[in-house]
């Protein structure tokens, strides 16, 4: 894959996921400052915990994801992007369009997203 497109895909994923985690984040507040509010009248002290947890794992997922992007940018820096971290394989530039932080093969990858 050319390295102006790559770097292109990687910037544009990148810029999106922190926009994701700013909207989270300030869903989560607003969800935090709903379950503080006293003068709701019908109260669920499970609601909170529970989209509590959901924030947290999005957050958490999120978060994987800038750090895969940002392994991505430094691979491309290096001159290794687009290459299996597993064989050292070229990645085709269709995974690489769809995304732009794979870091191994499609075959490579198990039914669980981990390496085989």
């Amino acid at each position: 894959m050319d390295p102006t497109r790559a770097h292109e895909l990687i910037e544009g994923e990148h810029e999106r996921i922190k926009e994701l985690l700013a909207y989270s984040a300030g869903q989560r507040a607003a969800d935090l400052e709903a379950a503080a509010d006293a003068r709701t009248s019908v109260f669920d002290s499970a609601t909170p915990l529970a989209q509590e947890l959901l924030d947290d794992a999005v957050a958490e997922q999120l978060s994987a994801r800038l750090a895969a992007l940002d392994r991505a940018g430094e691979r491309l820096r290096a001159g290794t992007h687009g290459v299996s971290l597993l064989s050292g394989r070229p990645i085709p530039d269709e995974r690489l369009e769809a995304d732009p932080a794979a870091e191994l093969l499609v075959d490579e990858v198990g039914r669980d997203g981990i390496a085989k």
